[in-house]
């Protein structure tokens, strides 16, 4: 019985083990995505251009930002300060709009914020990566903005990526992290964890009839 145990805990940490191999393999094979979309000329976001050639893709949009109808989004800290981002809608020469993340404030309470302060230009030509629009799960309420604004709202949104700024304009977000991730450290763990079973076990088994054959006192 314990050898048979023995080789079912070894076979589950070995299935585990290859199991975070396959999940290393999807994110090098996402990061290369990435990379290979990040290497694209930018592409401006107007009207007729598919959402899927957006999303992921260096973009640029040019028009009006429209501060009246801002959102604050996702409460995080950043650098242990509470804060929010700023969402500003950007209305485009066409008459639609796309959301631009401009980046974190601070917030005492990562839910107010004097949006005033923190307004630039009217006009900008704003450059970032394209992202979907979130939707809901409580971090802020897109789905209310999208269906509160007097226009039509592009399915792609800009964030805006460092060089950061200066203080007095939000900070914006940092570029995707590619690094492999901790995957292949986890699979190594699991490999040694179904070794250790086995080896384990063949020194008990072995030690088990040594012990038996003794004469006892």
């Amino acid at each position: 019985m314990l050898a048979l145990g023995a080789l079912v805990a070894a076979g589950i940490c070995t299935r585990l083990g290859v199991w975070q191999l396959d999940r290393l393999a999807e994110r090098r094979a996402r990061s290369a995505e990435i990379r290979a979309l990040g290497a694209l000329p930018p592409v401006e976001v107007q009207a007729g251009v598919p959402r899927d050639s957006l999303v992921g893709r260096r973009v640029f949009a040019r028009g009006v930002y429209d501060y009246g109808q801002e959102r604050l989004w996702r409460p995080r800290p950043y650098q242990g300060v509470p804060g929010v981002d700023l969402v500003t809608p950007l209305r485009l020469e066409d008459g639609s709009a796309v959301l631009v993340d401009r980046g974190w404030v601070p917030s005492p309470d990562a839910a107010h914020v004097d949006q005033t302060a923190w307004r630039g230009p009217d006009t900008a030509e704003v450059r970032g990566l394209g992202v979907a629009l979130p939707r809901g799960r409580g971090d802020v309420d897109p789905g209310r903005l999208v269906d509160s604004v007097p226009y039509p709202l592009h399915e792609v949104g800009i964030q805006l990526l460092p060089p950061r700024p200066s203080q007095s304009v939000p900070v914006p977000l940092p570029a995707p992290v590619l690094g492999n991730g901790p995957h292949l450290a986890y699979a190594f763990q699991w490999f040694s964890f179904a070794a250790i079973v086995l080896v384990g076990t063949f020194v008990l088994l072995r030690k088990a009839p040594r012990a038996s054959n003794r004469d006892p006192i």
